[in-house]
């Protein structure tokens, strides 16, 4: 387990230290809650998918400053010796809630709630954003080639193009959260037991004097996994009626046929795709899978399908593990209420030109609205921590900022599920750890209350996140004692 307490912005320390000399000098102890949000659904997406808790859980627990750590801020010269020493016994004592990973959710409301000294909110900010965005990108980005796909295989075969091991690494595990069925990335599969998957390269093909030697070799070496690259020399002309050959040669010698087909990785995948089906159809071979990668990502992969390509399995690389259209989640880390001695909480906000910027204040839950009869989404609804929703009532929620658009769920015809789940409670983690396929159910389960308009790739429907009233009237009245 890697130490990664000093991976953080040089600032998070200088406030750290200064907050230390306040408490120092003034006996001023606060306490403090922050909230992880964001703004706006990566790639126009009608929704997001929370990731990399279980690596933020990690980085909690180990959180320390050793003997290297505080040498190397000591040589900074920017840190005095009481601050030193004060971090020589540092952990983290505070609150932490958060959505389980694989939950479906959207822009303004909190993934991840923070409470603890100030000191100890501030520090974790940086890694906490930098392992949230990272991970909640990817796995959104999966979901929507997943869906793009409709049903076929997705694989995630990025490692080579990712940013960095890390990234190509955590990057496969929220991949598979997203909905992929599995991985070229080797390590990937040890660390976290998720499936491995993967073919051969056109190198192997060229290593040997003909296309047809390759095959065979290959063929007699993984009988039940044999998927043949295709396109090395010639596509129709030679790999698939090569491939035949060796499928007819494997049937023959009683062989059974199980995992096989092809691979096609360049050229017209549409019209390749259809000719080899209809070739391989012609031989007998009707369960034989076609493949296919090259660039993919979820706009050609639905173009393909809408051209009737007979693809069934997709290798997805470049444009899913770097997410190439949107390469950054826009997640914030805000301030949101404070607390001296066990005083109550005093709500927070941070005012700006830009009315998406402005945070909403106190300390928060998420409630989630479903329809009853369909088990559908019908809205989320932020609300203070010491609020409650009654199903056997009417309720009426109301757009933050178009007011008058309004919508109310008749009693009974809703139930409600509180979405922040305890995740540390006084500095020891109290959640359940699950395997990364005990999370991707749950997510596919997660996006199956999606209604279909909020799933598309272009221009999704947008689905209700409000405010209670109680929570809008304290917002309101911030913003008018502030200005």
């Amino acid at each position: 387990m890697r130490n990664l307490t000093l991976l953080t912005d040089f600032y998070e320390l200088t406030m750290m230290q200064a907050y230390y000399h306040a408490e120092v000098n003034t006996g001023r102890r606060q306490t403090a809650a922050f909230d992880m949000f964001y703004r706006e659904n990566p790639c126009g997406n009608g929704y997001a998918v929370a990731a990399g808790l279980a690596q933020l859980i990690e980085y909690i627990n180990n959180l320390h400053f050793n003997d290297d750590d505080i040498a190397y801020l000591r040589s900074t010269g920017a840190f005095g010796e009481a601050f030193l020493d004060f971090l020589k016994t540092f952990r983290f004592t505070g609150d932490i809630y958060a959505v389980p990973e694989g939950t479906v959710v959207f822009p303004g409301e909190p993934l991840i709630r923070v409470t603890g000294t100030l000191i100890e909110g501030q520090l974790i900010e940086t890694a906490m954003l930098n392992i949230i965005n990272h991970q909640s990108l990817i796995a959104t980005k999966a979901a929507r080639v997943c869906w793009a796909a409709g049903g076929d295989r997705v694989l995630e075969f990025g490692l080579r193009r990712a940013q960095g091991p890390d990234a190509g690494l955590y990057g496969a595990r929220a991949a598979i959260i997203g909905g992929c069925h599995g991985t070229s990335n080797v390590l990937a599969g040890q660390l976290f037991d998720v499936p491995v998957r993967g073919t051969h390269a056109h190198s192997w093909i060229m290593s040997f004097e003909t296309e047809l030697e390759a095959f065979r070799y290959y063929a007699n070496l993984y009988p039940q996994a044999c998927i043949l690259l295709v396109d090395t020399y010639d596509t129709l002309r030679s790999g698939v009626p090569n491939a035949i050959k060796v499928f007819t040669e494997m049937r023959d010698a009683g062989i059974p046929l199980n995992q096989y087909g092809i691979r096609l990785d360049s050229g017209d995948l549409a019209y390749l795709s259809k000719m080899a089906r209809q070739m391989l159809d012609e031989a007998g071979f009707h369960d034989a899978f076609i493949s296919a990668s090259n660039d993919l990502d979820e706009y050609l992969i639905a173009e393909l399908k809408a051209q009737g390509a007979q693809i069934t399995v997709w290798g997805v690389g470049t444009h899913l593990i770097t997410s190439k259209e949107n390469p950054a989640f826009g997640g914030v880390y805000k301030l949101v209420a404070l607390s001296s001695k066990g005083e109550p909480w005093q709500p927070k906000i941070k005012i700006s030109e830009d009315p998406i910027k402005v945070t909403n204040p106190g300390v928060k839950k998420i409630f989630r609205l479903y329809d009853a009869k369909t088990g559908k989404m019908k809205a989320d609804l932020i609300t203070l921590a010491d609020e409650t929703i009654d199903n056997e009532k009417d309720l009426t929620i109301f757009d933050q900022l178009a007011t008058w658009k309004r919508m109310t769920l008749k009693a009974k015809t809703f139930t409600v599920r509180e979405l922040l789940m305890p995740v540390f409670e006084n500095g020891k983690c109290v959640y359940p750890e699950l395997s990364v396929s005990e999370i991707q159910k749950y997510a596919e389960e997660e996006r199956n209350t999606l209604w279909e308009e909020h799933k598309r790739l272009v221009r999704p429907q947008t689905m209700p996140v409000d405010l209670s009233q109680k929570l809008y009237d304290l917002k309101q009245s911030l913003i008018i004692s502030v200005r």
